[in-house]
């Protein structure tokens, strides 16, 4: 009789390109899905960018229309299951999710911290915030971070210390990030949008104020003082970006600048930047940040950048949001061009520090199967 896989349902809102879906997806195309599989839980009546190939692969897409509602999702998990755990990334909602999933008799209830803040600083907003880290730690059987800022801004100081925390790296696909065609490929790109013998600012992130695109702005104006032909190059799409194209055009320095748009040729956009600058406001880790630290891009980080991002590797450089422009312009002339890793060198940094894809799948299995069976080594290792 054909054994079915066990199903993990991932609750994460809409599976939309960003760095906690992309980590998802990272893990999901790796996984043995004749052993496991996944389900997603959307709040989005519109189709996610990942929608597709998650159908391709197997898993469902659950789509529910409240996203306060805990009956909604009890009956989801009942009639779309049976699932071996439920894992939550939806922040402060983990609450209402692994709620659900206790009522609902899912014995493995995993809340994932991605990040160290949100916008909204009100009285009422904190309120909230203190009631929910109550509901999200007694509701959750695991809480995980990829950083260990992360997992205080969500599960409070005293839950990080105690057994059911643990730290889990963000994963990437390491591999992608090595292969000598993306350097061709970004050869052909920075031709068709005249980008050749310039120096080009990268940045890779959705349109959002915590991502803080206008910082970019102001360093582009300064750096053009210094280096007239130097271009900044934007990957990513979201609510911000026609506000900022129109303060560009205010600028004037719309010319020097690439809107380049969501793109699934991460590593090529990568291979065109001669430093990947991020002055994001708050930050879980930067799964980015990894990527770029796998392609050998020298980084200038916000203090917002969490420790555990920074892989030793002599890529990373920080300045203070509160330093000028003219501090982190420098900074980049200064950091444009470091010496290269050899891609073994990166490869081993990766597997050291378990930033890998299969590192990840070993641990993350480990706490979906252990009150299910089938948590032992060998099985785990089948997974991958």
């Amino acid at each position: 009789m054909k054994q079915e896989p066990k199903r993990i349902l991932q609750v994460s809102g809409a599976m939309n390109r960003a760095g906690t879906e992309t980590m998802l997806m990272n893990l999901y195309r790796r996984i043995n899905k004749k052993k496991l599989q996944f389900d997603f839980v959307s709040y989005s009546s519109e189709e996610a960018h990942y929608d597709q190939e998650i159908e391709f692969y197997g898993g469902k897409i659950i789509r529910l229309s409240n996203p306060s509602s805990v009956r909604e999702l009890v009956q989801a998990i009942k009639d779309n299951g049976p699932y071996a755990a439920v894992h939550s990334h939806t922040l402060f909602h983990c609450g209402i999710a692994n709620t659900a999933a206790r009522i609902a008799g899912i014995k493995v209830r995993i809340a994932h911290a991605h990040t160290t803040q949100d916008d909204s600083q009100s009285f009422s907003r904190r309120m909230y915030l203190s009631s929910m880290r109550q509901i999200i730690n007694y509701n959750s059987t695991h809480l995980l971070a990829c950083s260990k800022g992360a997992g205080k801004y969500l599960f409070g100081e005293r839950e990080i210390e105690g057994t059911k925390y643990s730290f889990i790296p963000n994963a990437i696909n390491v591999e992608a990030f090595l292969e000598e065609k993306n350097k061709s490929e970004a050869v052909k790109f920075k031709e068709k949008h005249g980008l050749e013998g310039s120096l080009i600012l990268g940045h890779i992130g959705r349109f959002i104020e915590a991502k803080n695109h206008l910082f970019l702005l102001e360093v582009l104006e300064f750096l053009l003082k210094k280096e007239p032909s130097a271009k900044l190059l934007l990957v990513g799409d979201g609510d911000e970006k026609e506000k900022i194209n129109v303060k560009a055009k205010e600028m004037g320095i719309e010319k020097s600048i690439v809107f380049a748009g969501l793109r699934q040729d991460i590593p090529v956009m990568l291979q065109c930047m001669d430093v990947f600058v991020f002055p994001s406001v708050y930050e879980g880790l930067g799964l980015v940040l990894l990527e770029a630290q796998a392609s050998g891009v020298p980084c200038l980080v916000s203090e917002a950048i969490q420790e555990e991002a920074d892989l030793g590797m002599g890529l990373i450089s920080r300045r203070s949001l509160s330093d000028s422009t003219a501090q982190w312009v420098d900074e980049i002339i200064s950091i444009a061009g470091k010496k290269l890793l050899q891609p073994y060198e990166v490869s081993r940094v990766f597997e050291t520090k378990e930033y890998t894809v299969a590192s990840s799948i070993r641990k993350l299995a480990g706490y979906y199967l252990e009150k299910t069976g089938g948590a032992n080594e060998k099985d785990i290792n089948f997974l991958i």
